[in-house]
């Protein structure tokens, strides 16, 4: 090799040595994947024992928040029920403390952490209640045997006593087969500021049958506990199978009652009616369909309900009630989507159109029901069918649509509607509504806050993601909450992804960061619209609940220009500062954990900014990753500066090799509107490397043991503390003033010529060190 290649390599060595990124000071976790920073518009306000799962968010008119936590580590905590006192749920002021991830779970000693307010224990499992029976208790329908105690308390619904809501009744549904309710009364202590219990019961369900996983809920407009059971049963003719997997759910459904179930009386939405009196009526809404209810939220027409269904390949509906505040009869409609083009799960979103499934009143349904009774595992046939079969729904769908869906040369029909409300999902998916929608969760609604619908995704994957079908959008193993815009007529004719959970390390023994949401499941909207966020996940340690601020649209003008325009002006810029190493993995092969940080600058008043971030690898096929960064201008505000501006810094993790990031600026309206033609205001480009250097787009593998930046073969201190700042040599003034080393070029410790080199670098830095592209 000549001179002139041997200096150039020497020189390109030494360049990219200089830009390896610096360590960054973070805590290290599983895979990883405690080293990410909370997104600016989420705030962790509460964090639950291990194994406990968040549960029955409520905020009554007065804005206390009522909480569970379900089925914790037994040997050390019960499962709670709770409500944080001295908080105004529904007066929040704009900034809330955020509880750290770190704290403690001895800081409370039943476990349960919140950063804003005091959390009071109400009711624990298997307490002694006053009127005979333990919390959580099951007693049998035939006999009133306590069959066992439940460590699931779901949904919490206050319903008020006085004017004043300071003394009411806290209904809890408990999620088992079969379930219970228990109701317990309260009254709020001035004098020691806290809830007191005066009494409380396990009610009595033999008069709708039992009730069958009562999960999430909500509260009717007209003041009435709805509550969901969530039927995790997708294929009926198993019910009376004694092999089935899980056969021993209905042996102790027919314990409870004495004979053995239908399965048609369970899967509805449960209404408490006479809810503020010691003696209250169950109504199960036959006419709402049955599947995994997990919730119905009505909306303030108190005509329109939606109802979310939890479980995997699920279906939107919605129920349209004949007579206002009276959900007993109505019709049944179910969603079919049509997706944006593109498939990234964190921005892409669906149109809406519903589609008419039938009408029906409880007393009808129920008559259909009634004619399954008495049909027992004695009935079973291999092969068989003792209930509504796949063919009798085929051809109910075909008379719906008056089309041969098997092409068999003949259109099939039903004598009346039953499978539309017995058989809900698979008459929804017949129909061509949308079946894919993968683990459902719950759907949240707030009358002071009208403009959105919210809903949460716990796992999106699976049929979201098999390459098919109405939806096909990347897997997000931490989850979505998805947010849903509205007609004048309470429709929902939009859903778009608004808070992406993660990010997801598939080797980390917690997989999603403890700083973002995983397993969104019940939502509660608040009345300045911002939404709490409860976690069911093991893909965190503790789950948590999460306070959710959705960007602040600025008010649009007459698109004469200037403040309040709403469009950019081509001034702004978007750089890429930088690149820096997070932490380095147990192997070199395993992924490498980074962060970059892009800044935006000169934006204009009242205009929303989306940046695109898009990382890939240099001579490769891989599609790489992507962000959408929506930029709040107001909060990026600097009066000594030129302008609005703003920064975001974001973790990622990619295996060794050579990238390239590139990130666009756009006007949010435009883009969101119509991303292929969207102008691009401002760009930046920048090349780097993963774990190790790049030499004209070759990777290279170098060792840096002391983590600083400077490889060890031109390290003159391979020792620094981590974290130090060093200089081109990788000595850290802590260094130089006890060694001498690595001082002045001109140090006698130095290379002779060592410091010319330098300067030669520094002229030609411009050819070789990773570039910026503005």
């Amino acid at each position: 090799m000549n001179t002139k290649k041997i200096l150039a390599t020497l020189v390109a060595i030494v360049l990219l040595a200089l830009f390896l990124p610096f360590p960054a000071s973070a805590e290290s976790g599983d895979g990883g994947n405690n080293g990410g920073t909370t997104p600016e518009s989420m705030t962790r306000i509460m964090m639950f024992p291990p194994d406990a799962e968040v549960t029955g968010m409520h905020i009554d008119a007065n804005g206390n928040f009522f909480v569970s936590a379900m089925h914790p580590d037994d040997d050390n905590y019960r499962a709670t029920i709770g409500v944080i006192n001295g908080i105004d749920w529904n007066d929040l002021p704009s900034s809330v403390p955020e509880l750290a991830s770190s704290s403690s779970e001895s800081d409370i000693w039943h476990g349960i952490r919140t950063s804003y307010g005091d959390y009071q224990v109400l009711l624990q499992s298997g307490d002694a209640l006053s009127e005979g029976g333990v919390a959580g208790g099951i007693y049998a329908a035939d006999d009133g045997n306590r069959m066992f105690i439940s460590e699931k308390p779901d949904y919490n619904a206050f319903v008020p006593l006085n004017p004043d809501g300071s003394r009411g009744y806290l209904y809890t549904a408990w999620e088992e087969r079969p379930a219970g309710i228990s109701q317990l009364e309260i009254e709020w202590n001035t004098t020691v500021a806290e809830w007191e219990v005066l009494g409380g019961m396990m009610l009595d369900l033999s008069s709708v049958a039992g009730g069958w996983v009562l999960c999430f809920g909500s509260m009717s407009p007209w003041g009435t506990p709805l509550l969901s059971e969530e039927l995790y049963f997708s294929n009926t003719r198993s019910w009376n199978d004694e092999t089935y997997n899980y056969h021993y759910d209905q042996e102790r459904l027919e314990d409870y009652l004495g004979y053995y179930p239908n399965p048609y009386d369970y899967g509805y939405i449960m209404e408490i009616e006479n809810s503020a009196t010691a003696d209250p009526d169950f109504i199960k809404h036959l006419a709402m369909g049955r599947f995994s209810h997990e919730n119905a939220q009505v909306m303030p027409d108190e005509r329109t309900v939606y109802l979310s269904d939890d479980g995997y390949d699920t279906v939107l509906f919605k129920f349209v009630a004949d007579t206002v505040g009276d959900l007993s009869s109505g019709t049944l409609y179910a969603a079919r989507v049509t997706q944006d083009d593109g498939s990234d799960s964190a921005t892409t979103g669906f149109d809406v159109e519903w589609i008419e499934m039938a009408s029906s009143s409880n007393s009808v349904i129920e008559a259909w029901i009634d004619e399954y009774d008495g049909i027992t595992t004695a009935d079973f046939i291999a092969g068989q069918n003792s209930y509504i079969t796949d063919e009798e729904i085929r051809d109910w769908a075909e008379g719906r649509l008056n089309d041969d869906l098997n092409g068999d040369g003949t259109i099939g029909y039903a004598a009346d509607d039953r499978v539309a409300f017995l058989e809900s999902r698979k008459a929804a998916a017949a129909l061509g509504a949308s079946d894919e929608w993968n683990k459902m969760e719950g759907v949240g609604f707030n009358p002071n806050a009208p403009d959105h619908l919210y809903l949460a995704m716990s796992d999106v994957g699976y049929d979201m993601s098999d390459g098919q079908g109405d939806i096909d959008v990347t897997q997000n193993r931490c989850g979505i909450v998805y947010r849903m815009t509205l007609d004048d007529e309470w429709n929902v004719n939009r859903i778009e992804p608004v808070i992406s959970g993660g990010p997801y390390t598939s080797s980390a023994t917690y997989e999603c960061d403890v700083n973002n949401l995983a397993g969104p499941d019940n939502l509660a909207v608040l009345d300045d619209g911002r939404v709490l966020i409860g976690e069911d996940t093991g893909k965190h340690e503790n789950n948590m609940v999460w306070l959710w601020e959705p960007t602040v649209e600025p008010e649009i003008g007459d698109g004469e220009g200037g403040e309040g325009s709403g469009t950019g002006n081509g001034s702004e810029t978007i750089t890429v500062n930088h690149v820096v190493l997070v932490d380095t993995p147990p192997h070199p092969e395993w992924e490498w954990n980074y962060s970059y940080q892009t800044a935006v600058n000169d934006l204009q008043m009242g205009v929303n900014y989306t940046a695109v971030i898009n990382i890939y690898r240099l001579d490769d096929n891989w599609e790489g990753l992507d962000w959408w960064w929506d930029i709040d201008w107001e909060g990026g505000y600097d009066e000594d500066g030129d302008g609005y501006n703003n920064q975001s810094e974001n973790p990622f993790s990619l295996q060794r090799g050579c990238y390239h990031i590139n990130a666009d600026l756009y006007e949010s309206g435009a883009l969101h509107s119509d991303k292929d033609s969207a102008e691009v205001l401002a760009s930046a480009d920048l090349d780097f490397a993963v774990g190790g250097i790049c030499m004209d787009g070759v990777f290279s593998s170098v060792f840096d043991s002391d983590t600083d930046g400077i490889i060890d073969k031109l390290d003159y201190c391979p020792d620094t503390s981590q974290g130090e700042t060093v200089n081109a040599k990788g000595c850290s003034d802590t260094q130089l003033s006890g060694t001498g080393e690595g001082g002045d070029d001109d140090d006698a410790t130095s290379i002779p010529g060592f410091g010319l080199l330098l300067s030669i670098t520094a002229a030609l830095g411009a050819a070789l060190i990773a570039t910026r592209r503005e």
